[in-house]
């Protein structure tokens, strides 16, 4: 297979028959043009739509996932001033009550006795609708409201070979705004300060996989800069997902980018930058660690999603310089067996 940076400008499908690669899908789009019309692939597809929402009181993030064995549905919140931290999780066997689209756009539910989960698309924005009756603060309730109009984001296709790959499509600095309730705490989300982030993956992937991803969004000056940075699950393939965000126009990053960062010791300084260019040189100090782990005998995952703050810089692709001193994000590494 050849590698593509082609950039994707019209609609096309990701699979062709019997659950192929379609060659026409190789590339990356700044629209989410391509409709993940996987088949076939009997219990190796996976899918997801994640959206985490965050200011400077709070992360806030919601997933309903399906990877064929089972369905994974969780909430998780992060306080970052106490530092008080819940994560609810349900799953479903086959991915049962887990139904996800082919397209970015469209709406997403889930429904049961723990926990309602409800991405509702509405004209340019998405409504995310949260409700959990009891968690170790409480009663849970939250109603945001994000807005797409005229962002960009990336769309990418990751071949690792004709019978697996990858799309993902990342959307980073999304203004939003609502209301969160966790107990008897109300947390406020306003389009100034508030930016939420949305990672939409649809592919049939490897047994075995591992991956580094970095994302923040910030304020600066007149601009709102967000960045997508992974590593690991591109490596060989050609592509990657590291792009710029600034005031919604997408700046994708050929470069590949390195994590480096001590695996014994994951709340020292993270090293992040651009292999080949300098538009990346980032510093992140984490502050708090979330871990994820679940092991189903032949399904295992485990995350260690570090929450923090980035110093450095990052270049568009017309050269601005953008200064960061503390945008707050998270930066994380998975392994998985699924």
């Amino acid at each position: 297979m050849k590698p593509s940076s082609n950039e994707i400008t019209q609609n096309v499908d990701l699979c062709v028959g019997w659950g192929k690669l379609n060659p026409n899908a190789l590339g990356w789009s700044r629209k989410p043009l391509i409709r993940a019309n996987l088949s076939d692939h009997f219990l190796r597809k996976k899918k997801w739509n994640y959206w985490a929402v965050m200011n400077q009181d709070c992360l806030f993030s919601a997933t309903i996932s399906n990877i064929d064995y089972i369905g994974v549905v969780f909430v998780y919140f992060l306080d970052l001033n106490s530092k008080d931290f819940f994560e609810e999780t349900v799953i479903t066997p086959f991915g049962a009550g887990c139904h996800l689209p082919e397209t970015v756009h469209e709406s997403v539910s889930f429904q049961s006795k723990k926990m309602s989960v409800r991405f509702e698309t509405i004209h340019e924005k998405v409504l995310i609708s949260v409700s959990i009756p009891r968690t170790s603060f409480g009663r849970v309730d939250a109603q945001i409201k994000v807005y797409f109009s005229s962002q960009e984001s990336l769309t990418v296709v990751v071949p690792w070979s004709w019978r697996r790959f990858q799309l993902t499509t990342k959307c980073v600095g999304l203004p939003c705004e609502g209301t969160l309730l966790v107990g008897n705490r109300i947390y406020e989300f306003n389009v100034n300060d508030s930016f939420a982030t949305l990672d939409f993956g649809r592919g049939v992937w490897k047994y075995r996989t591992f991956w580094n991803w970095a994302s923040f969004s910030t304020a600066l000056e007149n601009h709102i800069v967000g960045v997508n940075l992974g590593a690991g699950w591109t490596d060989g393939t050609g592509t990657n997902e590291n792009a710029v965000f600034v005031d919604g126009k997408l700046f994708k990053i050929d470069s590949d980018v390195a994590f480096d960062y001590d695996r014994k010791d994951l709340f020292k300084p993270w090293h992040i930058y651009s292999k080949s260019t300098d538009q990346v040189e980032l510093e992140f100090h984490p502050l708090f660690e979330r871990i994820a782990k679940s092991n189903f005998v032949f399904v295992a995952s485990k995350v260690h999603q570090m929450i923090g703050r980035f110093k450095g810089f990052v270049r568009d692709a017309e050269r601005n310089l953008f200064i960061l001193d503390g945008a707050l994000g998270w930066a994380e590494e998975h392994r998985a067996r699924w």
